[in-house]
């Protein structure tokens, strides 16, 4: 499964999730790390996009956090696992320096018990 459909599993999770946890509605996806037109990728450049930008923010208070951010990667064993780039581990770093939980999840069902854990939190 790639990354995409990771994180549509993980969205279509908290779709189904809300009536548990209504904050859910708030959690959004960042598209950083699409393959685009050059034009296009300038553009977003200006308007204030970066490389290594976290794909998911869930931005509810929780456990002393200020939000939450997931860096979210595909399983290993799957073709093309992914790994984080550097900018990716610094932003989880800087992030977390704030006062957010920024964390790695590989595979969306990681992704969904980190939420789950969080928001229980």
């Amino acid at each position: 499964m790639s990354e995409h459909l990771e994180q549509v599993a993980l969205f279509n999770w908290a779709k189904l999730s809300n009536k548990k946890f209504p904050e859910l509605a708030l959690m959004y996806s960042i598209p950083n790390g699409s393959h685009r037109h050059i034009a296009v990728a300038r553009k977003l450049k200006a308007e204030g996009v970066k490389r290594g930008v976290p794909d998911i923010c869930l931005p509810v208070a929780r456990g002393g956090y200020h939000g939450l951010y997931i860096e979210l990667k595909k399983p290993k064993g799957t073709t093309r696992a992914g790994k984080p780039t550097k900018e990716q581990v610094q932003w989880l770093s800087d992030l977390g320096e704030q006062g957010y939980l920024a964390v790695l999840c590989v595979g969306w069902e990681a992704a969904r018990k980190t939420i789950d854990g969080y928001l229980e939190s």
